[in-house]
Parts: structure tokens; C-alpha cells; sequence
């Protein structure tokens, strides 16, 4: 029984190591993927290390324990001649108590330096004036980035350049909630963060790649927590400025599609969302300026395409069951204008 037991939990770690494996043969650009295993940013890197450094010291342990049970259940096991034969019975050893005591306390503190060292050097990274701030609002359920430098607002897509290390461009994240408790985890290029309502908490990276990036709320928020997705794209500094000023351009105002602009601006679309240089001024839902610029839907659960647009105005528990966003209940031609006036915001 003890065998089987401890059989089954080295078979379980092989699972974990494989599975960890798997994503880490992911390809970056066509499957971006979720894995602590392929850093791409200090923080990640840091983060990687000190797991790695606690799982070998873990994995010693298993092994020592493991083989010493092995040793005991093989070398006392009961014998078919029915000869009982215990081991040396031992009733009280200094030795043993100093080994058993000094021993753990000595990997307990080594684990904690070394976690410590990693928490320190994360939390207190120097700003430098090169460094792009950010700040990240959760709600229920997607995430608002606002550049304040920059005054650009946009939704579930993070743009941010690239760092090179001979002149270091961090982005720094202020992160906010609007709502309950939420967190920022985008596993490849920083730790997880929590989002606390009435409390500034900040994380950073510094990705070394260009490519998409994948993250998601990682403390339960409600019942979309687990499509409260979010991407960064990691840009080069030409295609991050060229990104800047496209999202710096004004709201295309609609003028071929006057109808669907009528319908957004006569329901309550205008309400939750904002649209800049129009009557729309919301702040409950993402801000639709440039809305087709964005390569996902519904905080990353749907492709952007003008199908899964008109499906997620028209009900939006189609594609993402609980969402806050209400059903718009439109005519159908009404909803066929206004989904063509939404795929005019670029």
C-alpha cells in the first residue's frame, strides 16, 4: 500500500514535469502560451529560477524519503518462513533530533532568503525615465489600460515596445480595480499581482521578444473569471510609435454609416461605453474608439470578426454565459447598422 502510495506521486510528478514540457514546445507566435517555463522578461526570468531552484531541492527531498522507504519496506517486509524480525529499536538519539530538526530549519531558511532575494528585487526595480507607465483598471469582467503620458485609452489589448538591454525600456503598470478583487498575470513576462479595490499596487516587465503574450485574471472575481483574458503585444519601438499615433487619431465619425451611429447614440450603448469626439462618454464598459484595431472580443473570448460583433451585441451570453453587458434586443436592421458603424471605429 505505502509502495503504490508513493508510486502514484512520482508518476504525478512526471505528469507535471511533462505537461510543463508541453508548454514549453509551444510556439510563440502561432500558440502563444500560459507557460511560467518560457520567460521572455526579468521579472518572468527571476520568477523561473527560483522555481526551478525549489524544485530541485523539493525533488532531493522526494527521492531521499522515497528511497528510504523503499529501503524499509523492502528490507523489513514480512517473510514467507513467518520469522518476525524487527530492526534495532531506538529510544531516544540526540543525533537523530539534531538531524531532523537542524536539517529542515536549514532548507526552510534557504528557501526564504532565496524567495526574499527574488521579492526584493522585483518590488524595488529602479524606474528609469526611459520606463513607459501603464495603468491597468480590472473590472467585471475586462481590463482598461490608460497611458497617461500618452492619452490613450483601450481594452484586454496591451501595447507595449520591446526592452533592449543597451537602453532599457520597462513598462511599470499601476494596477487598479473598479469593482472587487481582481489580478494581472501574464505568466511568460511577470508574476501575478493582485488588484485590490482602494489600493495602488504596481508590477513591471521588460520582454526581450517581440510577439503576443497571454495573461488572465488569476483571483476569482465571479462567474466570467475565467474569460477575463488579456493580451500584450510586444512591439518594436517603429511599430509601438506608429501604434501610438493610429490610437492618438480621432474617432471616425461614422458619416457612411449614419444610421448604426444614430442607433448607438439613441440606446443605452452610450451608457457604459465611450467613444471619443462623440456623445458616448461611458466608463462601465471598454472605450470602442478604435475598437477594430483589436484583435479580440468580450476581454479576449472571441476573434474580432464582424460575426461574433453582431452575435455579442445581440446577445452577449452567447459568447461569454454571465457577462454584465445586457442584450441589446435590436430589430434586426438596427443591429445589422449598428455593427457596421462599430466596424468603422479603426
Amino acid at each position: 500500500m505505502v509502495v503504490g502510495r508513493a508510486l502514484g506521486i512520482l508518476v504525478l510528478l512526471a505528469g507535471i514535469l511533462f505537461a510543463a514540457g508541453l508548454c514549453r514546445a509551444s510556439p510563440l507566435g502561432d500558440n502563444p502560451t500560459t507557460s511560467i517555463f518560457q520567460p521572455h522578461s526579468t521579472p518572468a526570468e527571476s520568477i523561473y529560477h527560483l522555481s526551478i531552484f525549489v524544485l530541485v531541492i523539493t525533488a532531493v527531498i522526494f527521492l531521499v524519503v522515497f528511497g528510504l522507504l523503499i529501503y524499509a519496506v523492502v528490507k523489513f517486509r514480512s517473510r514467507a518462513t513467518g520469522t518476525d524480525r524487527e530492526p534495532a529499536q531506538v529510544y531516544g538519539s540526540t543525533q537523530i533530533e539534531l538531524a531532523w530538526t537542524i536539517i529542515p530549519i536549514l532548507i526552510v531558511v534557504v528557501l526564504f532568503l532565496a524567495t526574499a532575494r527574488v521579492i526584493h528585487a522585483i518590488q524595488d526595480a529602479h524606474k528609469p525615465a526611459t520606463a513607459l507607465e501603464v495603468t491597468a483598471i480590472g473590472h467585471q469582467f475586462w481590463w482598461e489600460f490608460r497611458y497617461p503620458t500618452l492619452g490613450i485609452v483601450t481594452a484586454n489589448e496591451l501595447h507595449i515596445p520591446v526592452s533592449d538591454p543597451a537602453r532599457p525600456t520597462p513598462t511599470f503598470l499601476k494596477l487598479l480595480s473598479a469593482d472587487t478583487d481582481h489580478s494581472f498575470w501574464v505568466p511568460q513576462l511577470a508574476g501575478k499581482t493582485d488588484l485590490i479595490p482602494n489600493r495602488v499596487n504596481e508590477t513591471w516587465m521588460d520582454p526581450h521578444e517581440t510577439g503576443i503574450y497571454l495573461g488572465q485574471c488569476a483571483q476569482y472575481c465571479g462567474t466570467q473569471h475565467a474569460k477575463m483574458l488579456l493580451r500584450v503585444s510586444v512591439d518594436t519601438p517603429e511599430e509601438f510609435d506608429a501604434w501610438v499615433r493610429t490610437q492618438k487619431q480621432p474617432a471616425n465619425q461614422g458619416e457612411k454609416e449614419i444610421a448604426g451611429r444614430r442607433v448607438f447614440e439613441t440606446t443605452a450603448c452610450i451608457n457604459c461605453h465611450a467613444v471619443g469626439g462623440t456623445v458616448a462618454t461611458g466608463r462601465f464598459g471598454p472605450d470602442l474608439t478604435h475598437l477594430m484595431s483589436r484583435s479580440t472580443i468580450a476581454s479576449g473570448a472571441a476573434e474580432n470578426t464582424p460575426e461574433n460583433l453582431r452575435l455579442w451585441v445581440q446577445k452577449p451570453d452567447a459568447i461569454k454565459p454571465g457577462s454584465l453587458m445586457p442584450a441589446m434586443k435590436l430589430s434586426d436592421d438596427d443591429l445589422d447598422a449598428l455593427t457596421r458603424y462599430l466596424e468603422t471605429l479603426r
